[in-house]
């Protein structure tokens, strides 16, 4: 069986920030967040990584990141490119808005013939998460008419910023922890000594269950999932295009979705009990610095994670 590869989508990056050079790091030795996933999956037994950037940002990301780690594990790279769309098909005039997370994972279809297990580049997933993944996927292979998937899902409280709301996948499962959907939640913020969502702009209020699972885009696939990427991108765009051409998105969830409704897949959540860390809000990045501080301190990282 062939070993798990970790894929990072990473071709959002430089967007929010205003390019690449402005990764920031985390703590002083110019660790930035990936650094840490990137570690963690090492630990976990990955050998190969395989990073979806913009193909403009090739050189910095190299220098940010690709070069010092290829002495650690194989690192590839492939391209998110707006223009890699089925034949027949035309990038509609003023867009400039990538494809979606399904159309990056689908970028790595000539790179990746195994398991592999996708992440957000931005992200701090935690060491436990990694091991799970790729424990499930080293021992899970699909079945005849069945493909088996997993994801690692989160505690609730341990997604939550103090600087503002979040958009969050709260999962429904069924006894045995295999999922069933996920209702995306676009605005939950701690309110009233719980969680709650609002989808009026905060004019009424739901409260979520305390310890509900959600959803961080880490996901666990077989190869099977870049053909079914594939096969219904066509399908996506007759339907989205003409709706809304310059924003819509092929997002890889809801392909997910569509084979849990048509009974061709399961996924199996496994949950981590580990903080997950991100810089939702430029205020989130002192929180984040003190928590890997935190954990170098508690033995969990060494200060540096890679020998020159």
């Amino acid at each position: 069986m062939k070993k798990p590869v970790l894929v990072v989508m990473a071709a959002g990056m430089g967007s929010r920030y205003g390019g690449l050079k402005q990764i920031d790091p985390v703590d002083k030795e110019g660790h930035i967040i990936m650094d840490f996933s990137i570690y963690d999956a090492v630990q976990a037994g990955f050998r190969k990584v395989v990073f979806i950037i913009k193909k403009e940002n090739e050189a910095d990301f190299r220098s940010a990141i690709g070069d010092r780690l290829s002495n650690q594990l194989e690192v590839s790279y492939v391209f998110q490119d707006l223009h890699n769309i089925p034949e027949g098909y035309e990038v509609p005039e003023g867009r400039v808005k990538p494809w979606g997370t399904g159309h990056a994972v689908l970028s790595c279809i000539n790179e990746i013939d195994g398991p592999f297990v996708v992440i957000n580049a931005d992200d701090y997933y935690g060491s436990h998460a990694f091991k799970m993944a790729y424990d499930f996927l080293t021992e899970n292979e699909d079945t005849a008419d069945i493909y088996r998937y997993m994801m690692v899902g989160y505690k609730l409280e341990n997604t939550l910023t103090e600087n503002g709301h979040v958009a969050r996948g709260v999962c429904v499962t069924d006894e045995e922890g295999h999922l069933l959907k996920i209702n995306e939640r676009t605005h939950i913020e701690k309110h009233d000594g719980g969680t709650a969502y609002t989808e009026d702009d905060g004019k009424t209020w739901t409260m979520l269950p305390e310890g509900s699972t959600v959803s961080m885009n880490m996901w666990g696939f077989s190869a099977s999932i870049l053909k079914e990427l594939k096969d219904r991108f066509p399908k996506f765009l007759d339907e989205n295009l003409k709706v809304n051409p310059l924003k819509c998105e092929y997002f890889l969830p809801f392909v997910v979705d569509e084979l849990l409704g048509e009974k061709r897949a399961t996924v199996k959540v496994l949950k981590s009990m580990d903080k997950w860390y991100g810089v939702t809000y430029k205020e989130d990045k002192p929180v984040v610095v003190a928590a890997i501080q935190n954990l170098k301190d508690g033995g969990l990282y060494p200060q540096k994670l890679w020998e020159e």
